[in-house]
């Protein structure tokens, strides 16, 4: 049960971590190294809504399987 959910954990971290990557505004490498691409709030539409959603489902599963690994292993 615990190699289910360590491994469970390792994807949903990869997964978000690359969620999180691509919602990078910049399209260059500006955007991965932190410069500043404009500052201009817009709304979300389409798939950057979309994206917005999944990675908020996945830190929320990422800390559901942490607090159940903890509880498991405990």
């Amino acid at each position: 049960m615990e190699t289910y959910l360590d491994i469970a954990l390792i994807i949903t971290s990869i997964a978000l971590i690359l969620s999180v990557i691509l919602q990078s505004k910049g399209a260059g490498l500006g955007g991965f190294s932190g410069a500043d691409t404009g500052g201009v709030f817009t709304a979300r539409r389409g798939i950057e809504k979309t994206l917005f959603r999944i990675t908020i489902g996945l830190s929320v599963l990422f800390f559901l399987l942490a607090i159940i690994t903890v509880v498991v292993t405990g």
